[in-house]
């Protein structure tokens, strides 16, 4: 050994490159010693953003159409490019499955059934396209597929403890978008009633520019009891909205004939946000 070092050293020396040889040792040290910390620090901070998300405290159960529930797919938003949380319906039960994103999220085993109504699938254990998406179908299955499905439920909410997060609420059970409604029946539904069979929660009717929107598919932490919105449930809010105002005076008055040209383009933002970004569904006009 010794006289490879030698070999190595040549005619230089020991003494002229023993400060190089540590030099050398101690930036392999340091190399080795930063990435350790690097590492730790990563799964600390791992660690406390899992402990966030554990102590927050769970949002109310929600209301879901299709159209909205496709989009909790576990892909990547285009526009803040954030990680989508992955849901699935499972004979109409919505469960937040992103802790099994290794099966459900993209790339994975299951990945068509993100964002879907799986009960008819799992319960036959099919990946045949014709069976996503079919929630009446749920009501035929026989005894044995039924007991499948239900396993499947069982399983995602004792044993895989996915968060329940609402339901899936078919197109037929949404009232049309062309019934119309009074003040007195638009009054009777602001949160506070009983939900409907089929529905996670009770509907939340907000009246803005002429259309009338249930806000219990994803509002219910804005326009539901105790919350800040929730003085517009019930209501046609459209003069409050336009004006942004909290006023009982606006809240009260739908009158929007006064609303100058800012208001009105005011009241045009909530609308498309409230039909397009919030995609709540319009069900019924005023």
């Amino acid at each position: 050994m010794m006289e490879l070092i030698s070999d190595l050293i040549g005619p230089f020396g020991i003494e002229s490159v023993l400060p190089y040889v540590v030099v050398a040792i101690l930036a392999i040290f340091g190399h080795f010693f930063v990435n350790h910390l690097d590492r730790r620090n990563l799964e600390r901070q791992a660690a406390e953003v899992v402990e966030e998300e554990e102590e927050e405290d769970p949002d109310p159960p929600r209301n879901f159409t299709a159209g909205q529930l496709r989009s909790f797919d576990g892909t990547v938003d285009e526009k803040t490019r954030d990680v989508k949380p992955t849901y699935m319906s499972v004979g109409g039960i919505v469960f937040n499955v992103s802790k099994g994103r290794d099966f459900y999220g993209p790339g994975g085993p299951y990945e068509m059934f993100a964002g879907r109504e799986c009960g008819v699938a799992l319960a036959k254990m099919s990946f045949d396209e014709a069976h996503l998406d079919d929630l009446a179908g749920v009501a035929e299955l026989n005894f044995g597929e039924r007991n499948e499905l239900d396993g499947w439920v069982e399983k995602f909410q004792h044993y895989r403890c996915y968060p329940i997060m609402g339901r899936l609420v078919p197109d037929d059970k949404i009232p049309s978008r062309d019934r119309l409604w009074t003040k007195e029946d638009l009054a009777k539904n602001d949160g506070s009633g009983e939900a409907p069979e089929g529905y996670a929660t009770a509907p939340i009717y907000v009246g803005a520019a002429g259309k009338v929107f249930d806000c219990s598919f994803g509002g219910v932490t804005f326009y539901g009891q105790g919350c800040t919105y929730n003085r517009f449930a019930g209501k046609d809010a459209s003069r409050a909205l336009a004006k942004m105002s909290f006023d009982p005076q606006d809240v009260e008055n739908p009158d929007i004939s006064t609303l100058t040209d800012k208001e009105t383009k005011v009241l045009h933002d909530w609308v498309k946000t409230f039909e397009v970004r919030k995609q709540y569904p319009v069900v019924g006009k005023i």
